[in-house]
């Protein structure tokens, strides 16, 4: 019952998004959801339903659309070998996390806290960012991969294995 109201949950968001951008072309308006700017650093209201825009609403907060998954960042864990960011392995009991590609914007981000918001209990943490979930080695494009404590912090249960959160630069 809960994984049936996830998927409508996301199909909801998803064509939000669609209708925003859709608008846009048939004005003849600058696309809201393109532009030449790496994807999640424009700040502009007109971005606010775009996946790749920090700003957006959904989930009842402000952030963007993303899915969240667990991820070990110590040495011999499934995250694979050190850190983009610093060359470090991290614990899990930090507040770490991973980005996908585009969001990590080629390393912008490295040690810069992000907001999370659960979209299950609306609870907040903030979380630096020490990786990337590289979307041209199989990461979805629209992943926030972290570690086991911001699950803990946000009261949820890792056995989920993805969760609908927002998140935005904090």
């Amino acid at each position: 019952m809960a994984s049936a109201k996830i998927v409508v949950f996301a199909v909801l968001v998803l064509l939000l998004q669609v209708s925003s951008c859709a608008v846009a072309r048939r004005h003849h308006e600058p696309d809201p959801c393109r532009d030449t700017v790496p994807p999640g650093l424009m700040r502009h209201k007109d971005r606010r339903r775009c996946s790749s825009s920090p700003d957006a609403s959904a989930h009842g907060g402000t952030g963007t659309p993303a899915v969240m998954t667990v991820n070990g960042f110590e040495r011999g864990q499934e995250g694979g070998g050190p850190s983009e960011c610093d060359g470090h392995f991290h614990s899990d009991r930090e507040m770490v996390v991973a980005l996908s590609t585009r969001w990590y914007a080629h390393g912008r981000r490295c040690h810069k806290t992000i907001r999370i918001t659960s979209a299950h209990n609306r609870r907040t943490v903030e979380a630096r960012v020490v990786d990337e979930c590289d979307s041209r080695r199989g990461c979805k494009d629209n992943i926030v991969d972290t570690s086991k404590a911001v699950w803990e912090a946000l009261g949820l249960d890792t056995n989920l294995g993805e969760v609908p959160v927002t998140w935005s630069d904090a």
